[in-house]
């Protein structure tokens, strides 16, 4: 039996999402905690749509496995819940057919930076959000996500270590919207880079300072170098909102925490 299973974390205290020895990874603590819940000594083996990085957030991780154990989706949410710690946790559990892959059946995958504009460095949402101390122009930084929608070669705004097979990605939509002190954007594409919406978080902010014209951003692109961009911007307001699947499968699209970000 497959089943589905939809993951929201805080990513501050881990090592990204993906396994790694040190067993300080969101991966790690959901695999040993499904491990837990289904009495079995081994970690249960998960796949999931979109790997993040060390200090992004998750708001709806999808990940599905392959288990013999008969439960209720109530009961995989909940029991699987009280292995996880408090910053971890399942929002909902489906059961799918064996067809169904988290990250090949995926169309599409959706990120949004929550960026907070003030001259005072944030406290309480310390982590959860990027910063920046000077105004920032929303129609300059809008012309120029206009150079990014599109399939395009994003070599520039790729980090050294990915391994995609291709840079050729296409951008299917961004959105900017200012709330109070709060920026939000949002970018979906049918894949992402390492690091290319960081890099182009970068990008983006220097153009809504006014240090570069809005259409630099395109020069940048077609350069295909990573040294033609802006610094790689901090993964503290990196939030992954999840993947978009057909909705043939049933699943859930976004989680209450999806609408409750600034």
């Amino acid at each position: 039996m497959r089943l589905a299973l939809g993951i929201s974390y805080n990513g501050q205290a881990y090592d990204g999402w993906q396994s790694q020895p040190s067993g300080r990874t969101v991966q790690d603590h959901l695999q040993a905690a499904l491990a837990r819940f289904c009495a079995v000594e081994a970690p249960v083996s998960t796949i999931c749509a979109g790997r993040t990085d060390a200090g992004v957030h998750g708001l709806m991780q999808v990940v599905h496995f392959d288990t013999g154990l008969q439960r209720e989706e109530h009961s995989w949410v909940r029991g699987t819940n009280t292995f996880l710690p408090a910053d971890i946790a399942v929002q909902w559990a489906r059961h799918v057919p064996d067809a169904f892959h988290a990250r090949a059946s995926a169309t599409a995958r959706r990120y949004a930076y929550v960026l907070l504009e003030s001259p005072v460095r944030p406290s309480v949402e310390s982590g959860r959000v990027g910063w920046v101390f000077r105004p920032l122009d929303a129609d300059a930084m809008r012309s120029a996500a206009q150079h990014l929608l599109g399939m395009h070669d994003f070599t520039s705004f790729r980090a050294s270590a990915c391994q995609a097979k291709t840079p050729v990605k296409t951008m299917k939509r961004i959105d900017i919207a200012k709330r109070g002190a709060y920026w939000r954007f949002e970018f979906e594409a049918d894949a992402f880079l390492h690091h290319m919406i960081r890099n182009i978080m970068g990008c983006l902010v220097v153009v809504g300072q006014g240090l570069q014209s809005p259409g630099w951003i395109g020069t940048v692109l077609d350069a295909r170098s990573r040294d033609a961009a802006a610094p790689t911007f901090a993964p503290d307001g990196l939030h992954f909102l999840g993947p978009v699947y057909d909705p043939a499968w049933n699943l859930p699209q976004r989680t209450a925490a999806y609408d409750g970000l600034p």
